[in-house]
């Protein structure tokens, strides 16, 4: 039932089906991207993502955290989340705790959109603005990269670093975006946030693909339709952007079976749907 796909350097792997329960962990990030889903492969991550409050993205952290458990992780996962969610979803587990007879900890990162929190080493969340019925955000998992002045680019080594012991500033600090993670949105959190389409994998929720359902009512439901990705066609730079998210309307090989029969070629090229290789979804 595992959905599993290369994005560039990254692999990802679990579920995503709309309104349905989306959970995706990436191991070299040691991060999993929602929980609506409790996948076994996916309870060692020590950084979890919450976009939003809704079930099929939160519903299933108590039970990770109690596989997680199983395990034998003993440390709180650090859980990144909307700060408007952070007291229902700790009351939550306070419940599920009760009824466990187990402590179901995590240690909450509140957060709102613009702030920047430390993960490990040089990696760092920066939070972004989503727009959905209820608070949610996106993420951007980046790293500080630092590179030399252009004026201080022809000084040898030796020198580079002696002016550096003396405290001088020889240094540019860049945000170098590894992945960002954006669903359950309007499109307009790319409008928005145009830094995304630098994003080296972009995972964007694509719930509609065609007349079935027309931009209007994905609107209504605060979902993206892919014309609207395929109007900003141009616009995405991103080494892999990872479509997921879809509506049940469509079986996994029409996904893939739309996407290359309406994608311009410039944009299906960068695209890896986050479908399973099944002829129906799980579960």
């Amino acid at each position: 039932m595992i959905t599993r796909i290369r994005a560039g350097a990254l692999t990802l792997r679990g579920v995503s089906l709309g309104g349905v329960y989306t959970s995706i962990f990436c191991p070299e990030l040691n991060s999993v991207f929602d929980m609506g889903i409790a996948p076994r492969s996916s309870a060692a991550a020590d950084f979890i993502f919450l976009s939003h409050g809704h079930v099929d993205h939160v519903g299933a952290l108590s039970s990770h955290l109690g596989i997680r458990a199983l395990v034998g992780k003993q440390k709180a996962p650090k859980v990144f989340l909307p700060h408007e969610i952070e007291s229902p979803v700790l009351r939550a587990l306070e419940a599920m705790t009760e009824l466990q007879r187990y402590d179901l900890a995590i240690d909450t990162v509140a957060m709102k959109p613009g702030d920047l929190a430390p993960m490990r080493g040089d990696l760092q969340v920066r939070a972004f603005q989503t727009h959905h019925v209820v608070p949610s955000l996106g993420f951007s998992l980046v790293r500080q990269i630092k590179k030399l002045k252009e004026e201080f680019r022809g000084l040898s080594g030796r020198v580079i670093a002696e002016r550096k012991r003396a405290g001088e500033d020889l240094f540019n600090v860049i945000e170098r975006k590894e992945l960002s993670y954006c669903t359950d949105t309007l499109i307009q959190a790319l409008d928005n946030n145009p830094e995304l389409y630098q994003s080296r994998v972009l995972v964007l929720e694509c719930t509609f693909l065609d007349e079935r359902k027309p931009i209007k009512l994905a609107r209504a439901g605060c979902h993206i339709h892919l014309d609207e990705i395929i109007e900003r066609a141009e616009r995405f730079e991103n080494e892999t952007l990872v479509l997921m998210h879809f509506s049940q309307l469509y079986k996994p090989a029409e996904v893939v079976e739309i996407l290359d029969r309406r994608c311009p070629p410039n944009l299906r090229e960068r695209i890896v749907p986050f479908v399973p290789k099944t002829k129906t979804w799980p579960g």
